[in-house]
């Protein structure tokens, strides 16, 4: 039981690092400008936190696993902002996990080297992440026109608008969501591990 609880916290607690590496969802109105900020910080948190979470592990298979629930992460934000009457494309989903696939690929290679993993994965990963995420920004429909129409208040100066349309407490579902998903995803685990063993 311990040792799948343990694995449980690591996943949140690593996962709750990468987001807190800056904003971990692009932001319509932010994707340009901060486009490299992001690439760095979230490659690097990638390849730190699925490398150490996998070798914990021992297994192959496990980055991608992580990187899927950074992923799943990011949706439920992105179906919070939705519900709150921002369109579909104001939340780009980043694409982790092809980068987290290589990280996978090259510790499984190299017979479980964890060197290999670190040096060969880790630079996969700062190679493929920016291209993947560089095409999935492509494919937003006329990013301008939502950022100008559904702005945030934490936009940089330069990219404000002189009439803001602003919802009053809308950054509290994703805080809400979040908070409460890393706190129950403990106790279920333990509830699971309880049953399995009986």
């Amino acid at each position: 039981t311990t040792h799948y609880l343990f694995i449980v916290v690591v996943a949140v607690n690593s996962t709750l690092l990468t987001i807190n590496a800056g904003d971990y969802i692009f932001y319509t109105d932010w994707m340009w400008t901060s486009f490299v900020v992001f690439s760095v910080s979230q490659s690097t948190m990638l390849a730190v936190g699925a490398i150490y979470y996998m070798l914990f592990t021992g297994v192959p298979g496990t980055a991608t696993y992580y990187a899927t629930i950074m992923t799943i992460y990011t949706w439920v934000a992105k179906g919070a902002w939705f519900a709150l009457g921002y369109p579909y494309d104001f939340i780009v989903v980043p694409i982790w996990i092809p980068s987290a696939k290589l990280l996978d690929l090259s510790y499984w290679a190299t017979r479980r080297n964890k060197h290999a993993a670190i040096i060969i994965g880790g630079t996969l990963v700062g190679l493929s992440f920016p291209l993947f995420n560089m095409v999935n920004l492509l494919l937003v429909r006329d990013p301008l026109e939502t950022a100008f129409k559904y702005p945030r208040p934490t936009l940089p100066a330069y990219m404000t608008p002189i009439e803001p349309q602003v919802g009053k407490f809308y950054n509290s579902p994703v805080a809400l969501g979040s908070g409460a998903s890393a706190v129950l995803t403990v106790p279920m685990a333990a509830l699971g591990a309880k049953l399995n063993t009986w």
